[in-house]
């Protein structure tokens, strides 16, 4: 409890915890010693012991304002002894004089409580108490058994009730710091949740301007260098134009978040047979496209990705491979759908030339729950198999 009203301030987002308030308290107290010394002045008493006990019992707020509380929220143990200690001092002798001033225990009690823990603090409420308790053995002789029973009562009732109060404000402030604990790490996720998208984000883009813009400024600068070494240049340039407004059409297509452009208006088929045709035209190699299985409409997704690893292939195709003929094929079963491109030209060690390209293209292929397969040998050819689900999981399935 102590720590709580020290801290006068709540670790709960929503605002100030109920226990780390001192106005309840000093309400209470307020009320507890100003009520007996109203009652005190209109009462029978000489006009001196009026004077006296009224006195005392008013007081106890200016000490408390001017020194207790300041101790209360420092947690200053020594402060706070000799704060009890005038407490004790003022409140014992307006008892005696006044057995009415003993409702200022309703608020004195709970101040132990505020400066001490709960035994040191049982031990101040006993002293407290001993005042009034004093004073009633001396007024009812030879009743001793009244005497131990209404002391035992209120002293067991004080204890009982400063234990009771401290742990249900140990439990407060233990949940009060549990929330925090909780707030500032779901405040952790969301920042790595934003920071985990917008990597992934960057990860996608950079996938989509290498698989697309890169690629084509490729084919853009072959087909200009093949015409440089040309007597007459106007096919490769027508070519290189018509590249350099594909590549236009990709680069607003990946501005607006729509389909790459291969697809726009077209078949997943029709797409593959394009970019085949187009690798024939700039490199002259032969090119072949076939179809297994009945064509059907495939998830966006699904078409997307497949057109990236056509385009990466055909573009590692054209970039290393020295090949004189390139099959593209399409073979469409009851649940997946597969793209397989295969080449006759040098091959490689697929080992160590997992770069940028095959990385990604790995990547999109495992991120729509398929499988991406790499065969290779120097001077044997190349094959790539990409086999994707033809149909995407539900969300939350």
């Amino acid at each position: 409890m102590r720590s709580l009203i020290r801290s006068g301030r709540s670790t709960d987002p929503s605002g100030p915890h109920v226990w780390h308030s001192l106005r309840g308290w000093e309400l209470l107290l307020a009320v507890a010693t100003l009520v007996p010394a109203a009652f005190i002045v209109p009462g029978d008493l000489p006009v001196t012991e009026k004077i006296l006990s009224a006195g005392l019992m008013s007081a106890i707020l200016p000490v408390y304002f001017l020194f207790g509380r300041s101790a209360i929220l420092a947690g200053d143990r020594r402060r706070g002894a000799v704060y009890l200690a005038v407490l004790v001092v003022l409140f014992t002798p307006a008892a005696f004089i006044e057995p009415s001033a003993t409702f200022a225990l309703f608020g004195l009690c709970p101040q132990c409580f505020m400066v001490f823990p709960a035994k040191p603090a049982v031990g101040v409420v006993i002293a407290l108490n001993a005042g009034p308790a004093i004073r009633f053995l001396v007024e009812n002789q030879g009743d001793t058994f009244n005497f131990l029973s209404v002391s035992t009562i209120v002293v067991f009732f004080s204890a009982v009730f400063g234990i009771w109060m401290e742990r249900i404000m140990r439990q407060s402030e233990d949940r009060a710091v549990l929330i925090a604990e909780l707030e500032a790490q779901r405040a952790e996720v969301s920042r790595l949740s934003a920071e985990r998208g917008a990597l992934a984000e960057r990860e996608r883009l950079a996938g989509e301007i290498h698989d697309t813009l890169a690629q084509g400024f490729t084919s853009i600068i072959m087909l200009i260098q093949a015409a440089e070494a040309q007597s007459d240049p106007a096919r490769h340039l027508s070519l290189a134009v018509q590249t350099a407004r594909e590549n236009l059409a990709e680069a607003r297509a990946l501005i607006a978040a729509l389909s790459p452009a291969p697809l726009d208006g077209s078949t997943l088929d029709e797409a593959l047979v394009r970019l085949a045709d187009r690798l024939r035209e700039e490199t002259g190699i032969a090119t072949a496209f076939s179809l297994h299985g009945e064509s059907r409409p495939l998830p966006p997704p699904t078409e997307v990705v497949l057109i990236r690893a056509a385009q990466e292939a055909l573009a590692n195709v054209r970039k290393h491979a020295a090949a004189g003929r390139v099959e593209v094929s399409a073979s469409y079963g009851p649940e997946t759908v597969a793209l397989e491109i295969r080449d006759d030209g040098r091959g490689f060690d697929p080992a160590a030339a997992e770069g940028y390209g095959l990385r990604g293209m790995r990547t999109r292929v495992e991120q729509v729950g398929g499988t991406l397969t790499l065969t290779s040998s120097p001077a044997g050819g190349t094959t790539l198999e990409a086999v994707l689900p033809s149909e995407q999981p539900e969300q939350g399935a």
